[in-house]
């Protein structure tokens, strides 16, 4: 039998390594960026075309390479970062493997621009498909200029799973901002088919936090700053005001690195406790200073996941840093001890204490409970605060079980069909004697109909979105709505991740009522909005859909059109506490009628509950 186990050619090892490493374009650009920090640059411009699928060019005033370094930067493992193993526990640098110019030459067309400052002239290579096609002499400025064009040329495969064009740039925008917040003191420009996306200045870190995230944030950022032997923390967290649906606005950095850590956020989440609703995430960017040969960052191919050497140090110093920071700036809730103006105006405090009422409040047994000496032994048997013990004792009904005193105990009295709870909203809605008018609103929450079989309890948020989602759905497929065009129209600035998502959902957007049109540097002009957005309410509603559409994201489920529907529905909706007139109740239990699945809200949470009247007499023994 002949041998069959054989070395894979170079240029299928690369690819088959590339394949690790360089998932698609913002792997790229994350690898290219964090090569020009390392090489000293103070100013590194970012250039894509066709969302990096056509080039994703690099350039900065870096330190340059030799034309022998040039060469050698592109062959696997070659490295100026590593000469002996104590080295891979020492690490300062950003990268370090050198599998980041192999991998990529291995999947793309890349043309390589160096020079040293003391160098004459500079390098000029191109290499495809692994193979150094040209390599001569070139004029050019000190510094560095890498273009990779083309990618997955020669992997088709690979390139047919890349998403669309604006999916890709923002993963690509993820990355740029991830290495741009980590060094404030470099310049970094985005530019993306000739539109530039980022021009942000070199600044201190809350500038750079306020240049990236928005200028919402400029007066709403907490500094953190502790120091200790083993490690230091310092950054900015959000105030709870500014806490989001989704965990866009989270950032942290070990040593300068980009980090993805469930641990350590659930250490933020426990300094936010209590200061912000529990499915709200603040906004932070922390960094983390510690020895690194307390870490491992050579863990997983993109870095981004690290392994530290006693985490629960770590855990608890963020922790109580975050929580020292909130209750410095006094963020932290604190009891509130100033006097209600309306108790100024009440008997007690306005009218005299006579002889009279003195002596009647000392010879009263209440008084007594909190004058005798270890009063807390009388105060259950011998005051008039006996019975608030009652309010916490459970009920007996009259069989002698215990139940709630206001709910009975019918378990063993009633089997309830689930199937037949959920009845056809529309055959109940025809029967006859169906009470459409005089409705009834509890707790501004829900809406009582009924009729001579039983009664519908509607939740009218839930309803409200079932309408709004298959309005939404019949305007995407050919119905558009009608847009009220502002007579003032406004401008809305958005973050520049947020700027992306607007210009994909365009389209989209004009079919459901909003007309955007773009006004340059990250900024829309709302000409029209639906009839139903309140004049005022624009930037709101369109800030509030973005972030709801962010939250959709994480589920991948969802395309982008569903996420979008789901997004308006949820946004435009009623909310739950909200007041509503006859009128307005009546007209959303007929809108909820003529849906075609009205028992259920876009996310499968129920619209309404049937009580029949037959099962009602039961409950009571009738």
């Amino acid at each position: 039998m002949p041998d069959i186990i054989q070395l894979l050619p170079d240029n299928i090892a690369n690819q088959i390594a590339a394949g690790e490493v360089i998932q698609r374009p913002a792997s790229a650009v994350k690898e290219l960026l964090e090569n020009a920090v390392d090489a000293g640059a103070t100013e590194i411009k970012l250039i894509v075309n066709d969302a990096g699928k056509a080039l994703v060019q690099v350039i900065d005033n870096g330190k340059g390479m030799s034309e022998t370094d040039a060469r050698m930067s592109f062959e696997r493992h070659a490295t100026s970062k590593i000469k002996n193993i104590d080295d891979l526990f020492h690490i300062k640098t950003m990268g370090f493997r050198g599998e980041a110019l192999a991998s990529i030459a291995a999947v793309a067309q890349v043309e390589l621009k160096s020079k040293k400052v003391e160098d004459t002239t500079g390098t000029y290579i191109e290499i495809d498909n692994s193979l150094v096609k040209k390599q001569e002499p070139v004029a050019m400025q000190q510094g560095t200029s890498i273009a990779m064009k083309n990618l997955f040329f020669n992997v088709p495969a690979r390139r047919n799973f890349l998403k669309s064009n604006p999916s890709e740039l923002r993963h690509i925008v993820d990355e740029f901002t991830r290495v741009a917040m980590a060094f404030p003191d470099v310049f970094f420009s985005l530019t993306s088919n000739g539109q530039q996306v980022f021009h942000l200045e070199k600044g201190t870190l809350k500038q750079r936090i306020v240049q990236i995230l928005g200028n919402n944030y400029n007066a709403k950022l907490v500094s953190v700053q502790e120091q200790s032997n083993y490690m230091n923390i310092y950054g900015f967290v959000g105030k709870p005001d500014t806490a989001k649906k989704t965990r866009g606005d989270q950032y942290f950095f070990v040593n300068n690195r980009f980090i993805k850590s469930a641990y350590l956020n659930h250490a933020i989440m426990g300094a936010f406790a209590e200061m912000i609703a529990k499915d709200s995430f603040p906004m932070y960017t922390l960094f983390i200073e510690l020895d690194p040969s307390q870490i491992d960052i050579n863990v997983h191919p993109t870095k981004q996941e690290i392994k530290f050497e006693d985490e629960k140090i770590v855990y608890a110093f963020v922790q109580s840093a975050v929580k020292h920071s909130l209750a410095q700036f006094s963020i932290s809730p604190t009891l509130d001890f100033e006097l209600d103006a309306s108790i100024q105006h009440s008997d007690a405090v306005s009218k005299p204490f006579t002889e009279e009422r003195k002596s009647a409040a000392t010879f009263s047994s209440l008084y007594n409970t909190f004058t005798k000496k270890n009063q807390a032994h009388f105060i259950e048997n011998k005051s008039e605060l006996k019975h608030w013990k009652d309010l916490y004792e459970p009920a007996k009904n009259e069989s002698g079980f215990l139940g709630s005193t206001t709910e009975p105990v019918i378990e063993d009295q009633i089997t309830i069909n689930r199937e037949q709870e959920f009845i056809s909203l529309r055959a109940f809605a025809t029967q006859p004697a169906m009470a459409m008018e005089n409705l009834v609103q509890l707790h501004n929450t829900y809406i009582v109909l009924q009729n001579d079989t039983g009664f519908i309890l509607i939740h009218q948020q839930n309803a409200h979105e079932r309408i709004l989602y298959e309005r939404f759905v019949k305007a995407i497929d050919g119905k558009p709505i009608a847009i009220q065009q502002s007579l003032f129209p406004i401008t809305i600035e958005l973050a520049a991740m947020d700027t992306v998502i607007v210009n994909e959902l365009l389209p989209e957007l004009h079919l459901l009522g909003y007309h955007l049109e773009p006004f340059g540097n990250n900024t829309f002009v709302i000409q029209g909005t639906p009839a139903d957005i309140a004049v005022g309410n624009e930037k709101t509603a369109i800030e509030k859909m973005l972030e709801q559409f962010k939250h959709f994201s994480t589920d991948l489920k969802y395309n982008k059109r569903e996420k979008l529907l789901r997004s308006l529905a949820w946004q435009q909706a009623i909310k739950a506490g909200t007041s509503l007139k006859q009128k307005e109740m009546k007209i959303l239990a007929e809108d909820l009628f003529a849906c075609n699945t009205p028992n259920i809200n876009p996310n499968g949470k129920p619209t309404y509950t049937v009580f029949k009247k037959n099962e009602l007499d039961k409950m009571f023994g009738r």
